[in-house]
């Protein structure tokens, strides 16, 4: 909590006990220096918090964009028939062998900044440019990790484009989240002309359940940015996390819509050479049967076949596996209505597809030299794009039982520079490289082991895996059985076969949907139609504010001792909204009461703290950080001029503030109790 100035301040206590106190820290505590003057209301103990249903605006359409490190795209459903869910058209250009219902996080603008295309179009069309133009030209891919990774992301954090140019962040991501906004309302338009233009749409943005606050305010920002939504409609933008898109739509899947990587034969075949999960769960299905009940509710909650073969109560994992990071999250299907909710808080890393093509960029530099690498990246973009599009298509041939080497084509500027740099050929540099198992094919092609390749997937691999494991022997997730596999990288039959091999023997049942890669995107519109699906959620962190309390000799340490006007506080003392791990119903509110320190004060500033621990006393303790800042702006009142007509003096203003933490942001509301009116209030995790 910011402090408050000595000169006007006005403390109000609420509640029974006069045990915590407005009053500031001292000067030299950590706040004194960021003072806008406040006097915080907050009482003694913390009203217990209260559900609220949330309030569903209207809307026509949901569109969902599946914002992801290596691909993206959108899908929409209309709100008369919302199971419905259209893919965006298909798009030109892509790969051979790859589907293309998404296309590449690939976004290039003019030499001057301006944006040119996004996709396969900016890919090839970079491709294709003259290696001396192409250093002039901005081209940014899987920069959406760089949000994740960013451990002070503001407004100004900058991304690097490939030719090492930079630019904000912010505009980046509004240019591409633009690109899918015009393409997705050109095509509703075409589909249904009388579509209203304004507030029709909800849009839905995906991110990984892992990241935390700042990086979401960010993408909502740069969703403002690129005009999806205004600020005076936040609602109309949901934010949705992957893994929990995830599991909604898996919970609407029929049994013949997923692959039981358990029923796969023995020295099983490759990708796509397994059987339904029809026959695994013919016996539950029989049991269920007999118990009307169980499987009654289910169906009328509309929950998919799959699930009339679980019982109310029964607990899943979904692992999301996509381009960046693996996110996990643990659900508990309740009944009467199916609603989820969420056992452990989510978990994951950085163990996405992208580390596979670190592994193979780090091949090449025991080859060719790292610096050779990193120059020939910086003076010839385009070639390295190249490159790695060569290299992509044959990683998604990889498999556990494969035989046969594989043959990736250098792009001739490759070989060239080599040449020039070094004054010998690639040839040469392969002989007397001591990496044995990659060679040099008479067609001028690298040829790698099957060996060789399954290698370079086994530290992302078994990262994902290690992950999945801790969170299994978590007492709070005890008792899943089933393992969702889902998300681009969930496509790889080294992964797949890696991950049965390693729980299926503790009996999980490892099951992966048909359209694996749209997964997230399909459920982020179920959820944009239902966002109260996910009915509980665990707080990844403890969240509260600095406060002072009577002091306690004995208890509280002799430093933390402030006396004035002959009575004894202690400082710093950590008031908690919040415990991590703590399960928080969605709608939930914690409720606090604040006070301006002066008349006419037209802002209140209360910093936010967070930490890992549940049990933080102090926000000086270690571990304890400040993350944010709630504000919240007054609007001038009568009384903000002196007595009233009768000659009262002013009374104290309250500002009720209520924070929901079981949404997938925290979010804020507040009232003034004299005039009963709103108060425009926020959370800033990005200014900090």
């Amino acid at each position: 909590m910011l402090a408050v100035p000595e000169l006007g301040l006005q403390g109000l206590y609420i509640g029974s006990s006069p045990e915590r106190s407005p009053v500031p820290s001292p000067p030299g505590s950590p706040r004194t220096q960021e003072s806008c003057g406040i006097a915080p209301l907050t009482p003694s103990q913390s009203p217990k918090p209260e559900a609220r249903s949330p309030q569903q605006a209207s809307f026509s359409v949901v569109v969902a964009i599946d914002f992801g490190t290596t691909s993206s795209g959108y899908a929409f459903s209309f709100a008369s028939d919302p199971e419905a869910i259209h893919m965006m058209r298909k798009w030109e250009g892509g790969d051979p062998g790859v589907a293309h219902q998404k296309t590449p996080t690939c976004l290039l603008l003019t030499p001057e900044g301006a944006f040119h295309s996004f996709g396969y179009t900016a890919r090839d069309y970079y491709h294709d440019l003259d290696p001396e133009e192409a250093r002039d030209w901005l081209y940014f891919e899987k920069f959406k990790m760089k949000i994740h990774s960013a451990t002070d992301l503001t407004l100004k954090t900058q991304l690097e484009a490939v030719n090492g140019k930079k630019m904000a962040a912010l505009e980046v991501f509004a240019h591409a989240l633009r690109f899918f906004k015009e393409h997705a309302l050109q095509e509703l338009r075409e589909q249904c002309p009388s579509l209203p233009e304004k507030d029709a749409v909800r849009w839905v943005l995906t991110v990984p359940a892992i990241w935390k606050q700042p990086a979401k305010q960010f993408m909502r920002e740069a969703a403002y940015l690129a005009g999806l939504v205004s600020r005076e409609n936040a609602e109309q933008l949901l934010i949705a996390l992957e893994p929990e898109a995830a599991s909604v739509y898996c919970r609407k899947l029929r049994m013949h819509q997923l692959l039981d990587l358990s029923s796969r034969a023995p020295g099983g075949g490759r990708l796509g050479e397994r059987r339904s999960i029809d026959s695994s769960f013919r016996q539950a299905r029989e049991q269920l049967r007999r118990s009307r009940h169980s499987r009654t509710f289910l169906v009328e909650s509309g929950v998919g076949e799959l699930w009339a073969e679980l019982q109310a109560g029964d607990r899943y994992m979904v692992a999301d596996c996509g381009g960046g990071t693996v996110d996990l999250t643990v659900h508990q299907l309740e009944q009467p209505h199916g609603t989820l909710k969420e056992l452990y808080k989510a978990s994951g890393g950085p163990y996405g597809a992208v580390g596979v093509d670190l592994a193979f960029e780090q091949l090449l530099g025991r080859i060719f030299g790292e610096d050779f690498i990193t120059t020939f990246k910086r003076q010839r973009p385009a070639a390295w794009v190249d490159l790695t599009i060569a290299f992509e298509a044959r990683k998604r041939t990889a498999g556990p039982h494969r035989v046969g080497a594989l043959n990736i084509s250098l792009p001739f500027s490759f070989i060239d520079f080599y040449r020039k740099q070094r004054g010998h050929n690639v040839e040469t540099a392969l002989r007397r490289s001591s990496v044995n198992f990659v060679k040099w094919s008479s067609q001028g092609m690298l040829r790698m082991t099957c060996e060789a390749m399954n290698e370079l997937f086994q530290p992302t691999v078994s990262g994902i895996i290690q992950h999945i494991e801790a969170l299994l022997a978590q007492p709070e997730v005890q008792g899943v059985k089933l393992l969702f596999l889902v998300g681009g990288f969930a496509e790889s039959a080294v992964l797949q076969h890696a991950v049965q091999t390693a729980l299926g023997p503790r009996g999980l049942r490892v099951v992966v949907p048909h359209d694996v890669g749209l997964t997230i995107l399909k459920g982020a519109v179920l959820f944009g139609q239902a966002p109260g699906v996910v009915r509980v959620r665990r707080s990844p962190l403890t969240y509260g504010v600095g406060v002072l309390n009577r002091f306690v000799a004995g208890r509280h340490p002799p430093d933390k001792l402030l006396v004035r006007d002959g009575r004894r506080w202690c400082t710093d003392v950590f008031e908690r909204f919040v415990a991590a791990e703590q399960s928080v119903a969605l709608g939930e509110e914690v409720r606090r009461s604040y006070c301006p320190a002066r008349p006419g004060q037209r802002r209140v500033l209360i910093n936010l703290y967070c930490c890992a621990a549940e049990d933080a006393h102090f926000i000086t303790d270690p571990g304890v950080r400040k993350c944010g800042a709630l504000s919240l702006e007054l609007e001038p009142t009568p009384a903000d001029g002196g007595p009233d007509a009768a000659g009262a003096p002013p009374g104290r203003r309250e500002i009720r503030a209520a924070m929901q933490f079981g949404d997938t942001e925290i979010k804020v509301t507040a009232v003034d109790v004299s005039t009963n009116r709103s108060v425009r209030a926020a959370i800033d995790f990005l200014s900090n």
